[in-house]
Parts: structure tokens; C-alpha cells; sequence
């Protein structure tokens, strides 16, 4: 990697506007930005400049990991499989899901997902990754062991998110049975007598864990300054309880209203990318576009598309009026960074780590034609 480099004749894509001009790196970091075009650097051909994507919420690791019911990868296999396509997708940060807690709905041993962060942490070190990686822990609230799993992650730095959900049915996401029906009996194949027996062991789990669960991760976050995230919230009251635990993160809200007064409480708004490229939710909850519409969605998760991310923002621009392409790709870049306090990356500003993404946009799906992690380029 030089110690300077410059990229000229490029649209940089700022905060607030998109700039014609020059972006300098320098030791890793973005020296200069100016408007108009160099006598010396690498023309860029008039092709858009991004900050690296941020990426808060995948579950493509764990795709990866189990690519079918049974199997287990090799875990650096997985991880180097994963982190190819994130990078490739212009995400320069990505936090990997990992599920703390095990139920009737499968899950993984306890120390498994200890092993693979542990996995990722070697990966990072022996140099096999172009991404950064950081940890969110996915905490099902209502699980037995959800506490045992959680704790051997007490320790762990690279923790920057957790998130607490609770999918038992009449909860959150399945608020109402045809959607659990829909999910897990015809999903599965179970009879009648055995998907009563699964709801009532679910039932009963959340009413006796939930509460005392959430309560005591919320409490060792709030303690360690890790962001906390609430997950498929519904109705007002699990807005008020959010707000109750410091939630900054308001992942996947399935109603307008519970989306509405998380972003009036100064929680970022996350919808997937999938969604707005689909135009709807895989699982029938509302819509992503309709919340941008109402000027009430912040963050962009690629949930489990990773090229998404990239994707979503242009058809944002495209085809939602009132919505700019730096707006857009703030909710994939500086909010999210913002988000989770990491205030080194996701804007072009110089000081500011130069993650950056080439992308090539003239109609349809973007292409990334290069990108830099902290100047060097990775992909």
C-alpha cells in the first residue's frame, strides 16, 4: 500500500450532498477531498465513491456454517466464505449474528458459538480477512439457556451489539397464530397434536424467562457500553419497555406504530435491504418502502442477501421521492456507524478511516468495482 493515494474525476457521495471531484488517502485515513478533478491520480471514469458499508444484522454466517439441517462447516471455511461475499458487497464493517440460546426451534450447543468467534478472532489475526468483524450476539430472550451461552461472551471486546428477541407465539413477530402456523407446523411438517405441544412449550418459556433474561443482559450491556437492539417490536408498550432498557436499535419493528415512536424516541429505525429491493417482507410483516416514505427508517440491514446493502440504497433514490442517494446511503453507512459508536467510519470526511467503495450505478443493480479498508484495497 502507497502512503498517498489519489482517486480523481469521481462523484463523491458526502453526507449531505455528492460532490464532483478528488478524495486523497493518505497512512490509511482520507486526507483531502476537493471539487474538481486532478492532473495526477487514478480517474475513476465519473463512477460514485462510498463510505464502506456498515453492516449490523446478518445471518449469512450461520448460511455458511449450517448450509444444510445437520451439517457443520469448518468454521474458518465459513467464515472466509462469508467474509468474501460481505466484502465483495462493498461492506467494509460487518457484525456477525451469532444465536445465544437453544429451543424446541433447534439452535447450537452451548460453546459453539464461542468457538466460532473465537474462529473469527484467529482468522482476523492470521490476516485471512478483508472485512472488519465485529460481534452481535442474537439473545432469544425466552430460552432456557440463553443466559449460559451469553456469559461466555462476558469478556469479550468485539461484542458491539446485542440483540433481545423473543419469537414465541402471541409474541412480537408472531403476534398472531396464521403467521406461526405459516412458519413452523406447515414449515415443518408437524401434526396437529404436535404443534400444539411445540406452542405450549414455547408459551411457557417466554412467561417464565423472558423477563428475568432481558432484565439481566440488558444490565451487563448497559454496564460494558455495548449497544442494545429490541427486535420485531409491535405495539407501543414494547416501544416504552425499549426505551426502558436503553435500546438504540429498533430492529425489524412489525407494525407502523411501534416503528413511528421508536424513531420518535431517538432509537434508529433497522428494515432489511432484502425488503426494499422485494418491495415487501419475506415473512409478511410490513413493508420497508412504506417507512421510508414516512421519513421513519434509518438503518439498512442485507439480513440475508448480503449484496442488498448496496442494492437497496439505489432503489431508495430511484424510486422514492423525497429521498436523495446520500440520504440513502447513510442508512447503510454513517447511521449505523453512529449507531453502535463506532465514529471513525461511514462518512467521507477527511480524518475519518478511508473504507471506501467504488461503485459503478447507471440504471438497475450497482456494481462495486473496488474497495479499500483502511486504504488498502481489499477487493
Amino acid at each position: 500500500m502507497s502512503a498517498e493515494q489519489v482517486f480523481t474525476n469521481a462523484r463523491l457521495v458526502l453526507e449531505n450532498e455528492i460532490v464532483s471531484g478528488t478524495l486523497v488517502i493518505r497512512d490509511g485515513k482520507i486526507a483531502d477531498i476537493a471539487a474538481g478533478n486532478s492532473r495526477t491520480g487514478e480517474d475513476f471514469e465519473g463512477d460514485y465513491i462510498i463510505p464502506g458499508l456498515v453492516e449490523l444484522h446478518t445471518d449469512h454466517l450461520e448460511a455458511h456454517y449450517s448450509p444444510r439441517p445437520g451439517v457443520r462447516w469448518n468454521k474458518t471455511a465459513a467464515i472466509q466464505a462469508h467474509d468474501a461475499q460481505v466484502v465483495t458487497s462493498g461492506i467494509t464493517t460487518v457484525f456477525d449474528c451469532l444465536r445465544m440460546g437453544s429451543d424446541e426451534d433447534g439452535g447450537f450447543a452451548h460453546g459453539e458459538m464461542r468457538e466460532m468467534a473465537d474462529a473469527i478472532q484467529a482468522a482476523a489475526r492470521e490476516n485471512r480477512l478483508r472485512a472488519e468483524h465485529k460481534i452481535h450476539l442474537r439473545c432469544e430472550v425466552s430460552s432456557a439457556d440463553v443466559l449460559d451461552h451469553f456469559m461466555d461472551f462476558a469478556e469479550d471486546p468485539q461484542v458491539g451489539l446485542v440483540s433481545l428477541m423473543d419469537h414465541a407465539p402471541g409474541q412480537r413477530q408472531f403476534q398472531t397464530m396464521e403467521q406461526y402456523v405459516l412458519y413452523y407446523q406447515k414449515k415443518r411438517g408437524l401434526s396437529d397434536e404436535a404443534f400444539a405441544a411445540f406452542v405450549a412449550n414455547r408459551q411457557e418459556a417466554s412467561a417464565r424467562y423472558a423477563a428475568p433474561h432481558r432484565d439481566a443482559i440488558a444490565r451487563i450491556c448497559a454496564a460494558r457500553g455495548i449497544t442494545v437492539a429490541s427486535h420485531d417490536d409491535a405495539t407501543l408498550g414494547h416501544v416504552d419497555e425499549a426505551k426502558t432498557y436503553g435500546v438504540r436499535l429498533a430492529e425489524f419493528p412489525t407494525s407502523f406504530e411501534a416503528a413511528k415512536a421508536s424513531h420518535g424516541a431517538g432509537m434508529s429505525v433497522l428494515m432489511g435491504a432484502p425488503n426494499i429491493v422485494r418491495g415487501k417482507s419475506h415473512s409478511g410483516n410490513i413493508a420497508a418502502r412504506e417507512l421510508a416514505e414516512m421519513g421513519v427508517l434509518d438503518v439498512l440491514s442485507s439480513d440475508y442477501v448480503p449484496l442488498s446493502l448496496l442494492h437497496a440504497p439505489f432503489v431508495l433514490a430511484d424510486e422514492v421521492d423525497g429521498i436523495s442517494l446520500p440520504q440513502a446511503l447513510a442508512m447503510v453507512t454513517a447511521t449505523p456507524a453512529r449507531t453502535v459508536s463506532l465514529d471513525d467510519r461511514g462518512r467521507l470526511e477527511t480524518g475519518l478511516r478511508a473504507d471506501l467503495v467504488r461503485v459503478h450505478h447507471e440504471a438497475g443493480v450497482p456494481v462495486a468495482r473496488a474497495i479499500w479498508r483502511q486504504g488498502r484495497r481489499v477487493a
